[in-house]
């Protein structure tokens, strides 16, 4: 059966907390997070499907959502009076229990009629909160070919490493037969017994499917999660195939990049991990893919400025302000100011920030609208703790948005 005779609606997960995210996810949930100076979170699943010509998506949002919103509302405006080309924010809508979103099914499940009243074919429940490319044409034809009830988004992971994801157990053709979440001892994947199948959280449905056990779901106890009740459910009744994100295939991308490159950006460490990943000459994952472009706001200042500044492995946003400062290998986002003699070395300065001359600047993460005095030092083994917190192995110091560290507040102007 050929994609083009399907009628394919999005359901974009976006209410999560974030909370391991923290300061970050303070005044914005997680999909809103800038990310690589430019961007939010959400903009990669969102080019996604925009790329893969899929044009109708909702986004489910729920927690500290009024930034997610405003961002959408600028960056993502489309559709106008066709009908069948939208992405449009949906809150909670307090049906059925009444409640705000108990979990991924439920927060489909109060939103069925949106879904009746469009008539798909399919449904794709993506989450909000993953930085990857992906061609979706490519996973639904694999479900139409397969004749497939719930197709499910599958990454290899090391078996070492597999105990911290939820585990796909599949039989050679790829149809489930078991899944746990952080097994002791997970399954491998067929014909490689080094790997096993992580769930990426990503599902394609035929809508009768969708509609029949998310009603059930509904009348029964639990989390009403896809990964831990829907999806374990329905293997033992439907049709489930893992479909293997590695077989992927992406216009655009350059050999020296990771194949299948797919980050959950949980963590602080994560986020800085995945905003190092995409700087240098041949970064494991390019951002300069002109054929299939992650697409965000468009922004209205001029380009940066570098005033006798030596700068390596470092990407700036527009409208920056660079004097007489080192920068190696660090995120700058836009309208950041950066004062003469300031060294700055693996971090993350994100928008509007201002930071003082002869500062010293080793892997923090600066939210946006920060003030960081001239003469700062951080992240060279004396932590001022009056200005951020440590996180983890890698030392980072992460600092709140819009705080004043000694001297006048940056106004934080515009959406968190």
């Amino acid at each position: 059966m050929e994609r083009t005779h399907q009628r394919v609606l999005a359901m974009i997960m976006a209410g999560g907390k974030g909370e391991r995210l923290m300061p970050l996810t303070e005044q914005r949930s997680k999909p809103a997070v800038p990310f690589a100076g430019t961007y939010r979170i959400v903009d990669f699943v969102l080019s996604n499907f925009l790329n893969s010509g899929i044009l109708a998506m909702y986004v489910l949002v729920q927690y500290r959502s009024q930034s997610l919103i405003e961002h959408l509302r600028r960056a993502w405006r489309t559709g106008g009076p066709n009908r069948q080309t939208f992405i449009t924010v949906v809150p909670p809508q307090m049906k059925g229990r009444g409640k705000w979103y108990e979990g991924t099914a439920d927060a489909v499940y109060q939103n069925l009629n949106i879904i009746y009243d469009f008539a798909p074919n399919l449904v794709a429940v993506f989450g909000a909160d993953h930085i990857y490319r992906m061609d979706l044409r490519q996973m639904i034809q694999f479900h139409l070919d397969r004749e497939a009830d719930v197709t499910v988004a599958a990454l290899p992971v090391p078996i070492q490493s597999a105990r911290g994801f939820g585990i796909i157990e599949t039989d050679p053709e790829q149809v489930i037969i078991g899944f746990e979440e952080k097994p002791k001892s997970p399954k491998p994947m067929p014909g490689d017994s080094h790997k096993a199948f992580s769930s990426m959280g990503n599902y394609i449905f035929n809508v009768d499917t969708l509609m029949k056990t998310l009603e059930l779901d509904a009348g029964s106890p639990g989390s009403h999660d896809f990964g831990r009740d829907v999806i374990p459910a329905l293997i033992k009744s439907h049709r489930v195939l893992a479909y293997n994100f590695l077989d992927n295939v992406v216009p655009g991308v350059h050999p020296y990049e990771e194949w299948g490159y797919w980050r959950d950006v949980g963590t602080l460490e994560a986020y800085w991990e995945a905003n190092m990943d995409i700087l240098g000459e041949t970064p494991i994952f390019d951002l300069r893919n002109v054929n299939w472009p992650i697409m965000s706001e468009a922004s209205g200042e001029p380009i940066a400025s570098l005033i006798r500044s030596h700068l390596d492995d470092t990407m700036i946003g527009q409208g920056s302000l660079i004097v007489d400062a080192t920068i190696r290998r660090s995120v700058i986002g836009r309208n950041v100011k950066i004062g003469e003699g300031t060294e700055i070395e693996e971090c993350v300065i994100l928008d509007g920030t201002v930071v003082g001359p002869k500062a010293r600047l080793r892997r923090v993460i600066a939210d946006r609208f920060n003030l960081i005095p001239g003469g700062t030092q951080l992240g060279y083994g004396q932590t001022d703790t009056h200005m951020g917190s440590s996180h983890g192995k890698t030392g980072l110091i992460v600092l709140p948005r819009g705080h004043s560290y000694g001297g006048r507040a940056v106004p934080p102007m515009g959406n968190p």
